[in-house]
C-alpha cells in the first residue's frame, strides 16, 4: 500500500520527477561507460605490455629480479615447462637465457640484452615474432640466426643477411663470444625494446654462455592474463617444488602496476564527486517536496496514520526514484558499452603514441560485473542513505505542528 502511494506521489509533480530521473540515469550511464572503458584500457595495457616480451608470469631463480646475473639459473627447465603447460590457464611456456653483452658490426658497437629463446614457444609468449618488418623470425632449424630491434639494427647499421658479433660474460666467468647472422628485424613500437634486444636460438645461447641445460627465466603465457592469474596458486606450488620464484605481472611490471593504481585513485575522486552531486540534487528535490506537503502530512497524522509510516512512504518515494533511474542508466550504459566493446574506439593518428604505452590502435571497453554494477550501486546506496534525512524529519512531525506550518 505504501509503495503504491509512494509511486503516485512521485508523479504529482511529473516535471520534477522526470528531471530527477534523468539526472540519475545520465550519471549512472556515464559511470558504467567510463569505468568499463577504463578497465578495458588497463587490461589492454597490461596484456599488450606483458605480451611484448615479459609474458604474463615468470619463473625465476631466487634473487634474480634484484640481481639479474647470468649465473643465477634454473636447472633442467624443460621439465618445469612441461609441468607448467599441464596447469589449466597456462597456454604457453618457454625457457630463456638472458645475457648482457656488446653487439658489434664493423666499427660500431652497442650494449644489448641477448636473449636465447625457443622459437616455437616464443611466438606464443611474445609479440616480437608478429612485429618482424624485415626478413623473418627464428625457427626451430636455425643455428646461428638472430633477430633484433629496428633501432638497434639502425645503430649498428646492419640489415637482413649481415653478421653481428656478440661479446659477453659466460656463466663460468669466461668470455662468451659468437657471430650471428641477422635473419629478421622487428619493430615493436616501444623504443626501449627496439634499441636493446637481440634474440637468438636457445641452444646456441646455452653453448655461447656456458649454460649447459640451464635457463635464467621461464616465461608463462595463456589466452588471457586473467586465466594465468587464476593459475598462479598452482604455478606457485610448482615453483616451490623446484626451488624457484614465481613472479606475477605486478612483480614483472611494478611501474605499470603503480601507474594503474594511481590512475584508479584519481578516477575514484571524479566518480565520488559525480555520485555526491547527483545524490545532493535528488535529496534537495525530495526535501522541497516534503516541505510543500507538510500540511498534508498533518492531515494524515490527524486521521490516525503514524508518523513513521509517513516517513517510510517518503523514503519509498526516494527508493523508487533511485531504483528506476539506476535501472535505466544501467541499461543505457551497458548497451552503449557492449556496442563499443564490439566496435572498438579508434584514435587514428594517435596510434603511435598509444603504442608507447603498450596500447593497441583500437581500444575496447570491458564490461564486467565490477564496471557494470559499481556506478548503479554507489548511486543507489548514496541516495537511499541520504533519504534517512527526510525520513527522520517526517518521523518527528506531530499533527498540530504540521497543520500549522506555512
Amino acid at each position: 500500500m505504501l509503495l503504491l502511494l509512494a509511486w503516485r506521489n512521485l508523479w504529482r509533480r511529473p516535471q520534477r520527477t522526470l528531471l530527477s530521473l534523468l539526472s540519475i540515469t545520465l550519471v549512472v550511464a556515464l559511470l558504467v561507460c567510463m569505468l568499463s572503458f577504463q578497465r578495458g584500457v588497463y587490461q589492454a595495457m597490461k596484456e599488450n605490455t606483458l605480451g611484448v616480451f615479459d609474458g604474463y608470469a615468470q619463473f625465476q631463480p631466487p634473487g634474480y629480479r634484484d640481481d639479474p646475473t647470468i649465473d643465477r639459473s634454473i636447472e633442467h627447465p624443460a621439465a618445469i615447462v612441461r609441468d607448467a603447460l599441464a596447469i589449466q590457464g597456462v597456454g604457453a611456456a618457454g625457457a630463456r637465457v638472458n645475457g648482457f653483452g656488446i653487439l658489434a658490426s664493423g666499427a660500431r658497437s652497442y650494449g644489448a640484452l641477448i636473449a636465447g629463446v625457443e622459437p616455437r614457444s616464443e611466438s606464443q609468449l611474445s609479440s616480437i615474432a608478429a612485429t618482424v618488418r624485415e626478413g623473418r623470425y627464428l625457427n626451430d632449424t636455425d643455428s646461428d640466426a638472430a633477430v633484433l630491434g629496428e633501432l638497434l639494427a639502425r645503430n649498428l647499421r646492419v640489415a637482413v643477411g649481415d653478421t653481428v658479433s656478440v661479446l659477453g660474460a659466460a656463466r663460468d666467468g669466461s668470455v662468451a663470444a659468437d657471430v650471428l647472422t641477422v635473419v629478421g628485424i622487428f619493430r615493436s613500437g616501444i623504443p626501449q625494446l627496439d634499441r636493446s634486444i637481440l634474440e637468438m636460438p636457445l641452444a646456441r645461447a646455452q653453448d655461447a654462455f656456458d649454460m649447459s641445460d640451464r635457463a635464467n627465466t621461464i616465461a608463462l603465457g595463456g589466452r588471457t592474463l586473467a586465466g594465468v592469474d587464476a593459475a598462479l596458486p598452482r604455478l606457485s606450488a610448482l615453483g616451490a617444488r623446484h626451488g624457484i620464484a614465481l613472479l606475477d605481472w605486478q612483480a614483472l611490471e611494478p611501474a605499470m602496476r603503480d601507474a594503474i593504481a594511481l590512475k584508479y585513485a584519481m578516477s575514484l575522486l571524479l566518480y565520488l564527486t559525480l555520485v555526491a552531486v547527483v545524490a545532493f540534487i535528488i535529496l534537495n528535490a525530495l526535501l522541497m517536496s516534503v516541505l510543500e506537503r507538510t500540511q498534508e502530512f498533518g492531515v494524515l497524522l490527524a486521521v490516525g496514520m503514524r508518523a513513521r509510516a509517513i516517513g517510510l512512504m517518503v523514503w519509498l518515494e526516494l527508493l523508487t526514484l533511485a531504483l528506476s533511474g539506476c535501472a535505466l542508466g544501467f541499461l543505457i550504459g551497458a548497451g552503449a558499452t557492449l556496442w563499443l566493446e564490439r566496435r572498438g574506439i579508434s584514435f587514428g593518428s594517435l596510434s603511435q603514441l598509444l603504442a608507447q604505452y603498450g596500447l593497441p590502435p583500437r581500444l575496447h571497453p570491458a564490461l564486467d560485473l565490477v564496471s557494470a554494477l559499481t556506478g548503479p550501486v554507489a548511486i543507489l546506496v548514496a541516495i537511499v542513505l541520504g533519504g534517512m534525512v527526510p525520513y527522520a524529519r517526517v518521523a518527528r512531525l506531530t499533527a498540530l505542528a504540521a497543520m500549522r506550518s506555512a
